[in-house]
């Protein structure tokens, strides 16, 4: 054993096995593995029969609106096919719960490892339950959250929470040094290298970033008038989201290509002083595939070099128009007649509703959006409210008919 210590490499370290501990973590693991499995494996058996009609209900829907994998003519067998062998798939996913269930009990050990204690080990066995149901709620698009307690499991919370605060700080801090700067451009290249130095994004401050922006979006087109307190009702008490669903996303990813386009950097700027580009992005396969299309569209906008007028009528061209085809836009006013323009345009509006709308199918889509749906609903409440009170009008309600397209 000496040997092998003295003859490790320098970039190496031991690992420390606490012998002590390892009652412990075969206690836990002996309560853990039974609990686990059993309670995981009777949730998901329990909402098999949700998976199963939901999904059928969801593949139908794509099937007569001819969307999703049935939007192609030479793919409608396949995805018949698949509405066929459904059952197949959810008793699929019924084993692969029971299965992963063993090794979220098994995992419980490590944590009393690495916690060095055992009653962490136990809050441990009751969380991993409590997140797995609140996952399956997410995925199935059930009610919010989970009745089950999920206890926190890790001494070291307080880290994470202090690294955020730091985050903010060093991001409030760049934000006043490029007010003080006239070189817009060589601020952002400087605030590039330093972010890149300080840490890769994750896919969550990515996630985070398109909620904020679709919420601070929201404001404005609900103050101009594109977005009506009707469709904000239809939405949450209905589910009729397809609008606001695809819509709002996608206004706001062009708001963000517009201005990427404008700075000319390399990548996407998602907020006054960050820039994400391939360096720095996550390293998440599913955020890859939506980065890099992403990049490319901005490439395009920037070759197109937009006018002020034309980017300021792509706003309502984009939430009030379908954007199937270049006469579409006759009637509404937009500065250029250039149909080989126009169609360049509406076949990005395309693509960017395209992406939102596989964005959507990720779990937390939903319920992130809808939170942001009750959020307008609650303001947009208050305004009228208050316009009420003073004797005006402060949101114009617009309905579908006053659309140009």
């Amino acid at each position: 054993m000496d040997e092998l210590r003295e003859n490790l490499p320098s970039h190496e370290k031991p690992f420390d096995i606490k012998l002590s501990i390892l009652p412990c973590c075969l206690l836990v693991i002996l309560v853990g593995v039974p609990f686990d499995v059993v309670l995981i494996t009777s949730i998901a058996i329990w909402k098999s029969p949700y998976m199963l009609f939901i999904g059928w209900k969801r593949l139908l829907e794509d099937l007569i609106g001819r969307e999703g994998p049935f939007l192609e003519t030479e793919c409608v067998p396949f995805a018949g096919l698949a509405i066929i062998l459904w059952p197949l798939a959810v008793v699929g996913a019924v084993l692969a719960a029971c299965v992963s269930s063993l090794f979220l009990g098994l995992y419980s050990g490590i944590v009393v490892h690495q916690e060095d204690s055992m009653q962490m080990g136990f809050t441990y066995i009751l969380s991993v339950v409590s997140i797995f149901d609140e996952y399956v709620n997410d995925l199935l698009y059930l009610r919010e959250g989970t009745c089950l307690p999920r206890p926190i499991y890790r001494k070291k919370m307080v880290r994470s929470l202090e690294r955020k605060n730091l985050e903010n700080s060093y991001n409030n801090s760049l934000k006043n040094r490029r007010e003080d700067s006239q070189n817009a451009r060589h601020i952002l290249q400087q605030t590039r290298n330093l972010k890149w130095k300080i840490e890769i994004y994750r896919p969550v401050q990515v996630w985070d970033w398109l909620f904020r922006s679709c919420e601070v979006n929201g404001r404005i087109l609900l103050r101009d008038g594109l977005i009506c307190v009707k469709e904000i009702e239809e939405c949450i008490l209905k589910g009729n989201c397809k609008k606001l669903g695809v819509k709002l996303p996608a206004w706001s990813l062009m708001h963000c290509l517009l201005t990427s386009a404008k700075c000319d950097t390399e990548g996407l700027v998602i907020s006054d002083d960050v820039e994400l580009t391939r360096m720095n992005g996550p390293r998440d396969k599913v955020f890859e595939w939506f980065i890099g299309p992403l990049l490319i569209m901005k490439d395009q906008l920037k070759k197109l070099q937009l006018e002020e007028a034309e980017e300021t009528c792509l706003k309502e061209l984009v939430m009030r128009c379908k954007n199937e085809l270049p006469e579409e836009w006759d009637s509404t006013g937009f500065p250029s007649s250039d149909t080989v323009r126009r169609a360049q345009l509406q076949a990005i509006i395309r693509r960017l509703q395209g992406i939102v709308a596989s964005m959507s199918r990720i779990p937390t889509f939903r319920r992130r959006f809808m939170n942001l749906v009750k959020v307008l609903y609650i303001e947009a409440l208050q305004a009228i409210a208050s316009a009420n009170h003073i004797g005006g009008s402060a949101i114009p309600k617009h309905s579908e008919k006053d659309s140009p397209c």
